[in-house]
C-alpha cells in the first residue's frame, strides 16, 4: 500500500524520464569507467614494459664493466641510454654486490630512494615498485665461469679477490636501478579519462532528446485523455478526445470516447427517469404528510387515551379498594369478636374471597405498571432464606389440601444476605410455586434453588419449580407467556385464574434483569427455571449461630417422604449433626428404644394417629430428647393442645430451615416464630399508646373501620368525613398523627394537607395518606404534597400499627439537615424497622472515627488504592443509613479516582466529605439518643 502510495506522487512524464535516461546514465557511466579503468592498466603496462626494455639489456651490458670495475665505460653506456630515453628516464645506478652505489647517469641526491632495501639474494629478476609519480625498476646483474676466464683481468689487488669468489655457477655481481618518468602516462590517463566522460555525455544527450520526443508522442495524449476523463467524472459528458494518436493510445482514445457516449445516453434516461421518480415522490410526500398528519392525530389519541387508561387504572383501584377495604377491614374486626365455629368459617371464607379479588386488581395494576415502565424495584437487605419459606408457607395449605410434598431444597453455598426487591422475588416465587401447585393432583412440587456465579459484591442464583402436575404440549407452549391467556380454554375452566401471573413473572425476571424459561410435556410434569443476578449485603440476616456445638449432637428423623427427608439430611450433614432416620414407625419406636444416645426428636406426624402419636412423645420425653413436631398430618385436629403442650416446639411444613437451626442452636428456648396450629381467638389486652390521632375519610364504612381499628391502638381517635372540617380541627386542636384520604368532595386530601402546613397547629404534625391508590405516580404525587407517609388500601391492621409506631418513634430533627442524616431515608432503607435503622447507624457511628483516620492518612500518603477501597467501603455503608450528602460525595470520589484523577485536585472533595463525616457522626448520636431501644419494645 505504501509503494503504490508513493508512486502515485510521481506524473507519468517523470517515469518515462527516469526509466529511459536511468539505464542509459547508468550503462555510460559503466561502459565509460570500464575503459578509463582499462586504459589506466594499459598505459601502466606499456611504462612497466618499456622500462624493463632499456633495464634488462643493460643489467647485461653492465656485466662487464662492474666485473672489471671500469666506472668510466659503465657510466658512458648509462649516459647514453638515458640520452636515449631522456622522456622516460630520470635517472639510472647500479649498485655492488655489498648494495653500494657503484655509478649513475647523473648526480641524483635522491639516489638512497633506489636502492634496494631487503638482501640481496632476494632480487632474482626484475622488480619494479611506484613512488608518487615515479616507477623505480631494479635488475640484478648476474655472471658466469665462463665470462670469468673469457677476459683478462688485470692484476690488480682488486680485481683478483672479485674473480676468485665466482669460480663456479652463475653468479651475482649486483643490481641496476632505473627511476621512470609517469608523468607521460599519466597524461595520458586523464586523456582517456575526458575522452571517455564526453562520450557519456553525448550518449546522453542523443538519449534525452530520443526520450522527449517519446514524452511528447505518449504522455501528452495520456494527460489529455485525464483531463477530459476529469471534465466527464465532472458530469461535462460532451467532452471527446480529438486527433490522430499512436498505436494503443488512438484505440484508448475511442474506448474513451465511446464511454462518455455511453455515459451521456445514460445520464439523459437516468435523468428522465429521475424527473418521473420525483414527481412519484412529491405525489407519496404529499400522501405521507396527509398520512403524518392522521398518524399525529391518532398520537394525541392515543395519548389521551393513555391518559385516561392511567385515570382509569387510579380510579378503578380507588373504587375497588375502597369497599374491599371495608369488607377485609370488618371481616378481620368481626373475627375478634365471639362467634361460632361456622360463623367463623363464614367471615374466612368473606375474607379469603376478598382477598382473591384483592390479588386480581393487584395483577392487572402490576401488568399495567410493567408495560408501562412505571414499575420501581426497590433495594433493601433480607435474609433469603427467611423470604422463600415465608412465601411457600403461604402456599403450603393449598399443598395440604391435595396432599402434594413441597419441598424448599436450597443449596448451602447460597448466601442468606441479599440486597433486592425481596417483595418482588417473593412474588416471583408465589406465582410460579402458586401455578405448579395449582396444576398438579398429585406428587410433589420441589423449589430448588443453586448458585452459578459469585463475586465480592454479586451473586447469580438460579431457581426451579419442579412439580409432577399435568404438563404443557408443544402446541400450548407457544402462549404460555401472553398476557390474558393459559395453556387452553380447558385448563382454564378447570383451574381459573386471570392468566396474569406468567406474564408478570417474566417481566419482573427481565426488568431484574434476570432469564426465565420452562421445559415441559404433556402428562410429565413441568420445570420452571429463572436466573436472578442480585447483590450482596455486608449487613447480616441472622444473627451467627454456634454450629461448633452441634459436632456432638445426634438427631432421630422420622419422615415417611423421602424426598422431604433427603433435604433435611442435607441440613444435618451440612451443619455437621449426627442423623440416625426411621422410615416407618416400627423402626422408629426401635431406635427411641435403643441405648444408643439421641439429642433430637424430629418427627413428621404422617400415618400416625394422636394415641400413637402420643405414646411416642411420651418416650422421646423418657430419655430427655427434644421434641420437635412437623405437622403435616391430613387430619387438621391431630396435634390438639395436649400435644403441643407435650413438644418444645410445633414446625410447619415445609420446614424453615433458618427455624430449625435456631431451635437446635437454642433448645430451652424455642423461637418465637414457631407455628402451632390454629388455636380459637382470646381476648388479649392492647396495650394503647397515649395519643390522640385525627382520622378523615369521606366514605362512612372506611371512617368507621379506621376509627375501630386506632381505638385499639391509641387513647384518642378524633373523626370527620370532610376536608374544611378537618381543617378547623386542626387549627384548634393539637393532633400527634393525622390520618388523611386522599379523595374527598370539594376539598381534597391533599388541599387539606397544604391548608394544615401552612397554617394551624398542626404543621409539624405527621400526616399519613390513607388511599386506594396504587399507581406509582399517584404515591409519589402525594409524598410531594407534604404528607409523610401514606397507608394503602384495604387497611392492614399491622400496616397501621408499623406507622403509627414509626412517626410517633420518630425523632425531632426538623433543625437538622435532612441531607446530613434523613431519618425517614434511614427508615424505608431498612425496610421501615426501626431497630434495624438504628443498628445500621450504631455500626456506621463505631467505624466513623477510624474511617476518617484512614482517609486523611492515605489522602496525606497520596494513595490512591488505598483511599479507593476507604471511600468504597464507606459508600456502601452509607447507602443503608438515609446520609445522602456522604453517598453523593462517596460516589464523586470514588469515580474519580477509578478515572486516574490527580490527589491534589480532589483534595476539597475529600476535606468536604472529612467535614460531612464530623455532621454525621453529631447527628447519629442526636438521633440514637432520642431513640432508645427501650423506647421502641414499648411501643
Amino acid at each position: 500500500m505504501t509503494n503504490s502510495n508513493n508512486m502515485t506522487k510521481y506524473s507519468l512524464r517523470s517515469w518515462v524520464l527516469v526509466l529511459a535516461l536511468a539505464p542509459t546514465i547508468l550503462v555510460g557511466i559503466l561502459l565509460g569507467s570500464y575503459l578509463t579503468i582499462n586504459r589506466f592498466y594499459e598505459l601502466e603496462s606499456s611504462l612497466l614494459v618499456q622500462g624493463r626494455n632499456v633495464i634488462e639489456p643493460l643489467a647485461i651490458a653492465s656485466e662487464l664493466g662492474l666485473l672489471t670495475n671500469n666506472r668510466e665505460s659503465s657510466k658512458r653506456l648509462l649516459a647514453a641510454s638515458q640520452l636515449g630515453q631522456s622522456g622516460l628516464i630520470k635517472s639510472i645506478a647500479i649498485f655492488d654486490q655489498q648494495n653500494q652505489l657503484f655509478i649513475t647517469s647523473n648526480y641524483n641526491k635522491e639516489f638512497e630512494v633506489m636502492r634496494y632495501r631487503e638482501p640481496l639474494d632476494n632480487l632474482l629478476s626484475t622488480e619494479h615498485e611506484t613512488l608518487g609519480d615515479n616507477l623505480i625498476l631494479r635488475t640484478p646483474i648476474f655472471t658466469s665461469d665462463s665470462a670469468l676466464t673469457s677476459i683478462n683481468l688485470p692484476h690488480t689487488s682488486m680485481a683478483v679477490p672479485a674473480a676468485a669468489n665466482y669460480l663456479s655457477g652463475q653468479h651475482q655481481l649486483g643490481y641496476i636501478a632505473m627511476v621512470v618518468n609517469k608523468e607521460q602516462a599519466l597524461l595520458e590517463q586523464h586523456r582517456a579519462a575526458v575522452a571517455a566522460f564526453i562520450i557519456v555525455l553525448i550518449g546522453v544527450q542523443l538519449n534525452l532528446l530520443f526520450t522527449f520526443r517519446l514524452v511528447k508522442n505518449v504522455t501528452q495524449p495520456i494527460t489529455e485523455m485525464v483531463r477530459v476523463v476529469a471534465k466527464i467524472r465532472e458530469g461535462k459528458l460532451d467532452t471527446r478526445l480529438q486527433g490522430n494518436l499512436i498505436g494503443e493510445l488512438d484505440l484508448l482514445k475511442r474506448g474513451i470516447n465511446a464511454m462518455a457516449s455511453s455515459l451521456q445516453e445514460y445520464h439523459n434516461e437516468m435523468q428522465q427517469n429521475i424527473d418521473q421518480a420525483t414527481s412519484d415522490l412529491r405525489e407519496t410526500l404529499e400522501q405521507i404528510e396527509i398520512q403524518n398528519v392522521e398518524l399525529d392525530l391518532a398520537k394525541k389519541r392515543a395519548l389521551e387515551a393513555s391518559r385516561i387508561k392511567s385515570e382509569f387504572l387510579t380510579n378503578m383501584s380507588h373504587e375497588l379498594r375502597t369497599p374491599l377495604n371495608g369488607v377485609i377491614g370488618f371481616a378481620r374486626q368481626l373475627m375478634k369478636t365471639p362467634l361460632q365455629s361456622g360463623q367463623q368459617d363464614y367471615i374466612r371464607t368473606i375474607e379469603r374471597s376478598a382477598l382473591n379479588l384483592l390479588g386480581i386488581i393487584n395483577d392487572i395494576l402490576d401488568l399495567s405498571k410493567l408495560e408501562a415502565g412505571k414499575m420501581v424495584l426497590e433495594t433493601m437487605p433480607f435474609s433469603f432464606r427467611d423470604m422463600l419459606n415465608e412465601t411457600v408457607n403461604l402456599l403450603a395449605g393449598s399443598a395440604k389440601e391435595k396432599g402434594l410434598e413441597l419441598i424448599i431444597d436450597v443449596a448451602p453455598d447460597v448466601p442468606d444476605n441479599i440486597n433486592g426487591d425481596g417483595l418482588r422475588v417473593g412474588q416471583i416465587i408465589t406465582n410460579l410455586v402458586g401455578n405448579a401447585i395449582k396444576f398438579t393432583d398429585k406428587g410433589h412440587v420441589i423449589l430448588k434453588v443453586r448458585q452459578t456465579s459469585q463475586n465480592k459484591e454479586k451473586v447469580n442464583l438460579r431457581c426451579e419449580v419442579i412439580d409432577t402436575g399435568i404438563g404443557i404440549n408443544k402446541t400450548q407452549q407457544e402462549i404460555l407467556f401472553q398476557a390474558f391467556g393459559q395453556a387452553d380454554s380447558s385448563i382454564s375452566r378447570r383451574f381459573g385464574g386471570t392468566g396474569l401471573g406468567l406474564i408478570i413473572t417474566k417481566r419482573l425476571i427481565n426488568q431484574m434483569g434476570g432469564q426465565i424459561g420452562f421445559s415441559s410435556e404433556a402428562n410429565s410434569g413441568s420445570i420452571f427455571w429463572f436466573v436472578l443476578p442480585l447483590m450482596r449485603s455486608a449487613l447480616p440476616a441472622n444473627d451467627p449461630l454456634p454450629l461448633d456445638s452441634f459436632a456432638d449432637k445426634t438427631l432421630l428423623l422420622y419422615e415417611p417422604r423421602q424426598l422431604s427427608a433427603d433435604i433435611i439430611l442435607s441440613h444435618c450433614r451440612h451443619w455437621q449433626i449426627g442423623v440416625r432416620r426411621a422410615a416407618n414407625i416400627e423402626v422408629l419406636n426401635r431406635l427411641i428404644s435403643d441405648a444408643n444416645p439421641l439429642d433430637v426428636l424430629l418427627m413428621s406426624c404422617r400415618e400416625l394417629d394422636s394415641e400413637r402419636l402420643m405414646h411416642i412423645i411420651q418416650q422421646a420425653k423418657l430419655r430427655n430428647l427434644q421434641v420437635l413436631l412437623m405437622n403435616d398430618a391430613q387430619d387438621p385436629n391431630l396435634v390438639n393442645d395436649d400435644i403441643v403442650r407435650q413438644v418444645h416446639s410445633v414446625l410447619s411444613v415445609p420446614v424453615h430451615e433458618n427455624l430449625l437451626l435456631r431451635l437446635l442452636a437454642y433448645p430451652a428456648h424455642p423461637s418465637a416464630d414457631t407455628i402451632a396450629p390454629p388455636q380459637p381467638a382470646l381476648e388479649t389486652p392492647i396495650n394503647q399508646q397515649q395519643l390522640t390521632v385525627l382520622a378523615v375519610d369521606d366514605n362512612v364504612a372506611n371512617l368507621k373501620l379506621i376509627k375501630s381499628l386506632l381505638e385499639e391502638l391509641v387513647t384518642e381517635v378524633v373523626t370527620t368525613n370532610r376536608g374544611d372540617k378537618a381543617i378547623a380541627l386542626a387549627k384548634e386542636n393539637k393532633f400527634d398523627l393525622i390520618f388523611m384520604d386522599i379523595q374527598m368532595p370539594n376539598i381534597d386530601g391533599i388541599k387539606a394537607t397544604k391548608e394544615i402546613r401552612s397554617q394551624s397547629r398542626n404543621q409539624h404534625t405527621p400526616i399519613i395518606a390513607v388511599t386506594a391508590h396504587a399507581i406509582a405516580e399517584e404515591r409519589e404525587r402525594i409524598i410531594g404534597s407534604g404528607m409523610d407517609a401514606y397507608l394503602s388500601k384495604p387497611i392492614d391492621e399491622a400496616a397501621l400499627k408499623q406507622i403509627i409506631m414509626r412517626w410517633t418513634a420518630k425523632p425531632n430533627i426538623l433543625s437538622q439537615d435532612n441531607k446530613v442524616l434523613d431519618w425517614n431515608l434511614c427508615l424505608i432503607q431498612a425496610n421501615n424497622k426501626p431497630q434495624l435503622a438504628m443498628e445500621m447507624l450504631s455500626m456506621l457511628l463505631e467505624s466513623l472515627p477510624e474511617t476518617m483516620a484512614q482517609i486523611d492518612m492515605a489522602h496525606r500518603a497520596q494513595d490512591n488504592a488505598e483511599l479507593i477501597s476507604i471511600v468504597h467501603k464507606l459508600h456502601g455503608a452509607s447507602c443503608y443509613c438515609g446520609v445522602a450528602n456522604t453517598q453523593k460525595l462517596c460516589s464523586t470520589i470514588e469515580s474519580a479516582l477509578k478515572h486516574e484523577m490527580a490527589l491534589c485536585e480532589l483534595e476539597p472533595e475529600i476535606l468536604e466529605l472529612l467535614d460531612e463525616l464530623t455532621k454525621v457522626e453529631s447527628a447519629i448520636k442526636y438521633i440514637l439518643s432520642q431513640l432508645s431501644a427501650d423506647s421502641l419494645d414499648d411501643q
